[in-house]
């Protein structure tokens, strides 16, 4: 489902309505990213695709500790 017409394309960073630019021929894109909802109805469906919450995602979330050039000192 498209969720806008207008399309944006990042090699001539200009704007149209088709799939391919019609300027330089690459593939174009949506010019800004979806609206964040609070209540953000497929949550859950993302948290079950990312495997949130197990041991192995845990581990590759960045940490809150002391930075290299804090712990020289």
């Amino acid at each position: 489902m498209v969720r806008s017409k207008l399309q944006y394309c990042a090699e001539c960073e200009t704007y149209g309505l088709g799939p391919k630019c019609e300027e330089c021929g690459s593939s174009m894109s949506p010019p800004s990213p979806l609206k964040y909802s609070p209540e953000d109805p497929q949550g859950a469906r993302r948290r079950q695709r990312q495997d949130a919450g197990s041991e192995k995602w845990v581990e590759s979330l960045p940490s809150a500790g002391k930075g290299e050039s804090e712990e020289e000192s």
